[in-house]
């Protein structure tokens, strides 16, 4: 039987909390520094109080130092990797070889026990059978694959590898492969492989021809709508993917609530409907809570991107931004504009006070306001001069779907059999009680029940069954068996059941929970053959360590990480999204007389456009 991992993200240590609430199997979140979303720091008590919360229920918590280093950050990140493991997490997710190679060998004298497993991060751009070979040698026990995959080519890495295969399924999307992008870098100096990426994908551009004709004006042209494979999951699991990844460490709360219910209750009816095949990967089951909508929380519109192997129509160019679910037409506004009438386009729309509220206006640019006051279709807000009658209107926030998120939170418990047996003993009646866990813990205990026997049996033993039957901390208790040496029950109050209750709880709590096995590995010589022997800029390498472990794996030739040396018209983005597919002009697909040059303006800066088309790829350089 195979473990299916539903993975969240969590800017800190609340939000991973909530996701643990919510279903997750195990979260992702960075240390102090070196994660890929500088914003999204978290110090090491942080980690340590995320990690044994989630330990409750046999979650996992992996932490991301998944930036490149430099020589002089090299000491500072193996702490840091020594900090994390101390703190109870459970695999660090990583880009740079270099910490690959000091969590076998430390850093000069500096050498500590580190055994916790390593994650190839997304940034590794791992997309061939054979660059998932390489990684899995070098001793990864997990691989996290690039978001533009397909089945097929999800199959062919994992008939290749035996290692754990991680996939995306929810969230946005980078235009570029992943690790690959240096747009950003040269644009403004702040580089994606560090951490601080100006997100140029979603910047608004004008496509112009060599002859200087606009084709397209101010479009947020490399801007990709947000993936959404909540309904191909049991394909991705049929395809070797065993944890399902779900984007966002600068996301709130309430999208992390709403995306990890909603991703969780599906994981949960596959588990059900193949449960000879899959389990979930930790313990515990999610009761009360919200109904989950990923319609209603921040999105720019849902793709599958390439998973069928096949193009479709991937951009949001009218909006980089969550325009939310449309809900109709503008029919009617006052001379302030401050009352705006609307169409709905369905039945079942029903507007709140406080609703957030998004439109395309005229001159392309998205608009957004505020619904003060909403009364049937009628919203009464302060003027937006840019509505128009024929406006499309879209509802960003929902006000009361936020309410609902908040105020029903969801509560995680781990179910527990109990077994009682009554004795009696020199006329004082003694319980012993017997509890196991569903992830396997045993505890007993001994108690006083009373000096007095019941009267009525069978309304003792329904109380005794209804008060151990509830919840203490976070188990779910059931009983299994009550019985008796003398045929009789004690009389017992129902403060002292709830009392035998809660003292099986405290039992539980003092011993660990289970945790489901995982395929561990520990770093070591690298014994597949390295893909190529020419080692590019793209391989992002920025230290000695990482120069010393590629060269000790067969490298002839290395070239150091753009951030260090900036190549003149350096490919600063390869991608699977085509613009001339986009916009109908593809000679190859679509048989269109395409432009032979292509170039994208942005502030006075000129990108040429270059379309691979055996490779189905487009290209992008600074001209």
């Amino acid at each position: 039987m195979r473990q299916l991992e539903l993975l969240a993200p969590a800017r800190d240590a609340q939000i991973g909390i909530a996701a643990i609430d919510c279903g997750a199997d195990a979260v992702y979140i960075a240390g102090p520094q070196f994660g890929a979303r500088q914003a999204a720091g978290n110090t090491i008590e942080d980690i340590r109080t995320l990690c044994n919360y989630a330990h409750r229920f046999g979650a996992r918590i992996f932490v991301a130092l998944n930036t490149i280093l430099y020589d002089d950050e090299l000491e500072a990140a193996y702490r840091q990797m020594l900090a994390v493991q101390d703190a109870g997490a459970d695999a660090i997710i990583i880009q740079d070889m270099a910490v690959l190679k000091m969590a076998l060998e430390g850093i000069g004298d500096f050498r500590k026990d580190f055994h916790i497993p390593l994650h190839a991060s997304t940034q590794c751009a791992i997309r061939t059978p054979e660059q998932a070979a390489f990684l899995e040698s070098a001793g990864f026990s997990r691989l996290i694959l690039e978001r533009e995959l397909s089945l097929e080519q999800i199959k062919a890495i994992r008939s290749a590898v035996s290692c754990e295969l991680e996939f995306f399924v929810h969230g946005a999307l980078c235009v570029c492969y992943s690790g690959q992008c240096y747009l950003s870098e040269k644009i403004a100096g702040r580089s994606a492989n560090r951490g601080s990426c100006i997100q140029a994908c979603r910047s608004r551009y004008d496509l112009v021809d060599s002859e200087g004709r606009v084709l397209v004006k101010d479009k947020a042209l490399l801007s990709l709508k947000d993936y959404n494979l909540r309904e191909r999951m049991k394909e991705l699991a049929d395809a070797g993917i065993t944890s399902f990844k779900i984007e966002g460490r600068l996301k709130n709360e309430s999208y992390v609530r709403n995306v990890v219910r909603d991703y969780s209750i599906a994981l949960d009816n596959i588990v059900g409907r193949y449960s000879s095949e899959y389990e979930r990967g930790s313990f515990g089951k999610v009761t009360g809570g919200f109904i989950p909508d990923t319609r209603k929380t921040f999105n720019r519109g849902y793709t599958e991107l390439f998973i069928d192997g096949k193009r479709g129509k991937w951009a949001s160019m009218d909006a980089a931004k969550s325009m939310g679910e449309e809900i109709g037409q503008v029919t009617g506004l006052n001379k302030m504009k401050s009352e705006i009438t609307v169409r709905f386009t369905g039945k079942d729309i029903t507007l709140n006070n406080g609703d957030g509220f998004s439109f395309v206006a005229k001159d392309g640019i998205v608009a957004g306001f505020r619904g003060d006051v909403c009364t049937g279709n009628l919203i009464r807000c302060k003027a937006v001069p840019a509505i128009y009658p024929g406006a499309r209107i879209y509802r960003n926030i929902n006000a009361a779907f936020e309410k609902e998120i908040e105020r029903k939170a969801c509560t995680r418990v781990i179910s527990a059999t109990v077994s009682i047996t009554f004795s009696k003993v020199e006329g004082l009646w003694k319980a012993s009680v017997q509890a196991l866990s569903e992830d396997g813990r045993k505890v007993y205990i001994t108690a006083d029940a009373s000096d007095q026997t019941a009267g009525n049996y069978d309304r003792m033993y329904s109380m005794i069954l209804g008060q151990i039957s509830k919840s203490s901390g976070s188990y779910r208790f059931s009983i299994e068996s009550i019985n008796s040496t003398s045929g009789e029950l004690p009389f017992m109050s129902a403060a002292a059941l709830n009392g035998i209750r809660r003292q099986l709880a405290e039992e539980f709590d003092s011993l660990p929970c289970g945790k489901k096995d995982i395929l561990l590995r520990k770093p070591g010589k690298v014994t597949k053959q390295l893909p190529q022997k020419d080692i590019t800029y793209k391989t992002n390498i920025s230290n000695h360590i990482s120069e010393e472990f590629y060269r000790e794996a067969g490298a002839e030739k290395i070239d150091k990480a753009y951030e260090l040396q900036p190549i003149r018209n350096a490919e600063l983005m390869r991608t699977k999204y085509c613009i001339r597919y986009e916009l109908g002009l593809c000679p190859k697909y679509q048989g269109s007389k395409a432009p032979s040059q292509l170039f994208l303006l942005n502030n006075g800066q000129r990108f040429a456009l270059h379309f691979d088309c055996k490779e189905c790829e487009m290209t992008l350089t600074q001209v």
